[in-house]
């Protein structure tokens, strides 16, 4: 009999026999992780418990402590909810049910629910987890399988296409009940603690707007009841942060139908704080001799050719046709840049050159998929790329590292680290990429970062770090990134002149530091509930005059505030003053300045912050002070008041 060599997270090494399970496995290690085993990771990919192991793999154990089990055990709760369907709804057929980050969610067709029916489906999925079934994993031949599934296209699909092949199927039983899947799953219903059935949507087949349009159920799933209400009053705190609302209440964006699906409109306020982002952003740039260009819109498809996009990025491009000739909207900046690194000739003395443009740029995503301003048709990236020699590469990557974490500190997001490495669909030689992948490695690990490892996640050109910040809320969201292209210059021939006056090739990098406009703002808008810190905020004092007749004092204030660059109005609205004060909170303008009488009367101002706090007697000259440090130190929190 062969065997296989498992290497453990530890990097010891375990010879087994080929075809040994994943449980077989922890079961050689020790008895006890033989018992608790729920799961595995081999070489990266989360299986069954009893999936077989033919070859020399890295493996990790899956046990009820480990980061992955939630993961299973939703899994499983997608199988409770296809269970308690169709004992609802036996014509209920069932299409996908995978877990996700936030809990799972299941396709179905031939049946129309409702939120009044997902509650009587959660009552069943709760008796099914009462009676703590068995989940089993049985196999059956490939044509007891698609006879199993003869009225049920979706399931035949899957057997043609990812279950394809001459072995048996597997599927997953609990109680009378089974579904064709390769796992993994807990060992029973009851595991499933806690489950909630959230909301009904609907989904085409595949993600094709072509195809059938399914219903999509979204649940979660949790070990116990505490963790599920934990997540539950999360959720609803960020349906009160969501950006969509806030983005209406405040007048920062729209998106109107008349207008196209992910073509938002930004109001006179959300233009304000994107201009903010921008002005910061180009700060930062021209600190570091970034030289600003600007590149078309549209271009010859001929340029997408050379770069790799209409290969890789034809499908999400936006073409058409101009004089019998193809153009595309650009999907990305850096063949523009490319082109006019191309019209110089460079000396080794020149590098790095480094090029930044807030690009507009279109991508052709599934409507399914546009949320908000989360995922658009046109989205705007603070864009960068430098043009380097291979021997700048790590003090430019470590330059701009340093720059992202100036940019999440200032808005107070924390971040995780990522390596990506290379796609399945990639251009370049082997050679090449892990030459790139390794430098980026060195990179992190010369700067003493913490980074975990994404598999095939990087761009289609070159491996990359991704930055994905941390909300207020606890939620992740992908942002800056920085990648090492040795691909494009390759394709459009770039060189540069070196010390031995020969042709050398430079290297790309891209970097963003917020990813794109449209998401880091929604993430702010989210992050700080409205509140934006005063340098971002759209309106940043309101002067509240008591009545008419402390409106020349008002105005007077406010022209004073505005000459030193604030975003400042008065309310002279016929209002009480109580209504002035609650329209200002609910508007979420950092300062107020109540002004009355005995204000006027000593030249004084009565400040209110949005936090209800409040400080009479106040010298203006003290206020306008620290308004201009908070504002050019790009505070976090107004803190006039705060001691």
């Amino acid at each position: 009999m062969s065997t296989v060599t498992i290497t453990l997270p530890d990097g010891s090494e375990l010879e087994v026999e080929s075809g040994a399970t994943v449980e077989d496995v922890a079961y050689e290690i020790g008895p006890g992780l033989g018992r608790d085993t729920v799961a595995g990771r081999v070489d990266g990919e989360l299986v069954a418990k009893e999936e077989p192991i033919e070859a020399d793999a890295e493996l990790q154990i899956v046990t009820e402590g480990s980061e992955d089990y939630l993961e299973v055990l939703r899994h499983t709760a997608s199988h409770v909810f296809a269970q308690a369907l169709q004992r609802i709804h036996p014509e209920a057929k069932l299409a996908i049910g995978p877990a996700t980050d936030e809990g799972f969610y299941y396709d179905v067709d031939g049946v129309e629910l409702d939120q009044d029916d997902l509650r009587a489906i959660q009552a069943e999925m709760e008796a099914i987890i009462e009676a703590d079934y068995d989940v089993e994993r049985v196999e059956l031949s490939r044509e007891e399988a698609l006879e199993f599934y003869e009225d049920n296209p979706y399931k035949q699909e899957i057997l043609e296409d990812e279950a394809a092949g001459e072995g048996p199927i597997s599927f997953y039983r609990q109680d009378d009940w089974q579904d064709l899947c390769k796992g993994p799953h807990v060992s029973s219903t009851g595991e499933v603690g806690a489950v909630e059935l959230l909301n009904v949507s609907a989904a085409y087949w595949r993600g094709d707007e072509d195809r059938a349009t399914l219903t999509r159920v979204y649940g979660t799933a949790f070990p116990d009841q505490d963790e599920l209400a934990d997540y539950l009053e999360k959720r609803e705190q960020a349906k009160e942060r969501d950006h969509r609302r806030l983005g209406t209440e405040l007048e920062l964006f729209s998106i109107p139908d008349v207008t196209g699906p992910g073509l938002p409109l930004y109001h006179p306020n959300g233009k304000t704080v994107l201009r903010e982002l921008e002005s910061y952003v180009t700060e930062m740039n021209l600190a570091e001799d970034y030289d600003y260009v600007e590149t078309p819109h549209l271009f010859r498809t001929e340029l997408w050719k050379q770069s790799g996009h209409y290969d890789n990025y034809v499908d999400d491009m936006f073409l058409l046709d101009v004089n019998d000739e193809e153009y595309g909207l650009k999907p990305m900046n850096c063949p523009g840049h490319a082109m006019i690194f191309d019209q110089t000739t460079w000396s080794y003395r020149d590098l790095p050159e480094r090029y930044a443009e807030d690009g507009k740029v279109y991508r052709k995503e599934q409507r399914g998929e546009l949320s908000g301003l989360s995922r658009v048709w046109a989205f705007t990236i603070d864009d960068g790329h430098l043009f380097v020699r291979p021997d700048q590469i790590e003090a430019e990557v470590s330059t701009i590292v340093d720059m992202i974490f100036d940019v999440l500190s200032t808005f107070d997001l924390e971040a995780e680290v990522a390596l990506a490495t290379r796609p399945e669909k990639s251009v370049g030689s082997d050679e090449i990429w892990e030459t790139a992948e390794s430098q980026l490695r060195e990179v992190l690990e010369d700067l003493g970062l913490e980074y975990d490892l994404e598999e095939g996640d990087g761009a289609f050109y070159g491996p990359k770090i991704d930055f994905a910040f941390e909300d207020a809320l606890g939620r992740t969201w992908d942002g800056p990134t920085v990648q090492l292209d040795f691909n494009m210059p390759e394709r459009f021939d770039l060189t540069y002149t070196g010390a031995d006056n020969e042709d050398h090739r430079p290297v790309m990098i891209h970097r963003a530091l917020y990813g794109s406009y449209e998401r880091f703002f929604m993430v702010l808008i989210e992050h700080f509930n409205g509140k934006f810190p005063l340098w971002l905020a759209p309106e940043q004092v309101r002067v509240l005059p008591v009545s008419d007749t402390n409106l020349e004092y008002a105005r007077s204030v406010a022209a004073d505030l505005e000459a030193e660059g604030f975003r400042v109005e008065v309310e002279d609205r016929d209002w009480t003053v109580g209504k002035k004060i609650q329209q200002t909170h609910e508007d979420r303008v950092p300062y107020m300045l109540v002004l009355g009488d005995n204000e006027a009367e000593a030249g004084t101002i009565s400040v209110r912050d949005r936090e209800e706090r409040e400080r009479k007697d106040v010298s203006f000259e003290a206020f306008r002070e620290h308004l201009l440090e908070e504002r050019d130190e790009r505070r976090i929190e107004p803190d006039f008041l705060a001691t």
